[in-house]
């Protein structure tokens, strides 16, 4: 493995720190022109961050250490998976480690560390937020390895970036398996980010947040991290849903041009992804809370009707 790999490795992970806040803010645009309202600068989420940043936190009294670093270890374990995650090419560096089970633990590290967190101060919001959080995971994590499932049964691999390959060099044709569970990963994809209709990330009223409950109390710099993380963890889903659905266009060795290439086609999927994100929270209407459990064991049966018809193809 050259020094040039280890470039493309370096790149990836800017583009993806630096896209993740374009993302959120392209898709608050859109939203804001389906709702006829004026829309925010696709910098917002930009300026949100560096004002944090340069701001003094407020720290609780009764905060201990937990409280302290849980914004860098989720910030960290989001960049680790963005590092894993095929998002331009598939002979990276860490592509070696890039098992997708091993990417579900770390999206269930990051929850488990936000929810300890969020309960470490002992306010009452933010025990509430952790609870109905650990809920959703609870539900969205079986979904997510079964969609990972039947990826792994079409290509025999459960890496990540030979999913792509393999699903890329497969013969064009509609598979029903991948319809079912593509429709199941956009359910899990809603709710895994804090998104309507299982949760609304511009609401502060007691009776409807999750992720937002279990932010109150941080500020400036912790904020602003948690802040980066959540716009990189819609942005790492993004990324898992085009390796494994629309896997075209990854660039398979370090060649600059097809690099090149490659960061041009994903700002295209992405453009259309935060496009039709815009779209779905615009029809939607918000779920109470306890209708959410009905909305992921919704997207688990897509998920085994995929892996069924999966099984059934392979048992012809």
């Amino acid at each position: 493995m050259n020094w040039l790999n280890w470039l493309d490795q370096f790149i990836e992970v800017l583009v993806a720190l630096a896209a993740a806040p374009l993302l959120l803010g392209w898709v608050n645009m859109c939203r804001a022109w389906l709702q006829n309202r004026s829309a925010p600068s696709l910098l917002q989420p930009y300026r949100g961050i560096r004002k944090l940043l340069h701001k003094d936190a407020v720290l609780a009294h009764n905060a201990s250490s937990l409280f302290r670093i849980a914004p860098y270890i989720i910030f960290g374990t989001m960049v680790a998976a963005a590092a894993m995650i095929p998002m331009l090419g598939t002979r990276l560096p860490f592509t070696a480690a890039a098992d997708a089970i091993a990417l579900v633990g770390l999206f269930a590290a990051a929850r488990m560390f936000l929810s300890l967190a969020a309960m470490d101060v002992g306010t009452a919001f933010g025990t509430l937020g952790a609870r109905r959080e650990m809920m959703v995971g609870f539900l969205a994590e079986p979904t997510l390895l079964m969609v990972i499932f039947v990826a792994s049964l079409m290509t025999a691999t459960t890496a990540l970036p030979l999913i792509a390959e393999n699903l890329a060099a497969a013969q064009l044709a509609i598979h029903p398996s991948l319809l079912f569970t593509a429709v199941a990963f956009a359910m899990v994809m809603l709710a895994e980010n804090a998104r309507i209709p299982v949760d609304n990330p511009a609401t502060h009223l007691e009776l409807t947040m999750i992720h937002e409950a279990m932010l109150l109390e941080y500020s400036a710099r912790h904020l602003a991290l948690m802040e980066w993380a959540a716009a990189l963890k819609l942005f790492n889903y993004a990324c898992i849903g085009l390796a494994l659905f629309v896997p075209w266009g990854l660039a398979s060795n370090g060649d600059p041009i097809r690099l090149g290439l490659a960061i041009v086609l994903l700002a295209g999927k992405l453009a259309v992804i935060g496009a039709g994100l815009a779209l779905i929270e615009t029809l939607s209407a918000k779920l109470r809370v306890f209708r959410a459990p009905e909305f992921l064991a919704t997207a688990f049966l897509l998920a085994v009707l995929g892996l069924l018809v999966r099984l059934l193809q392979v048992a012809r």
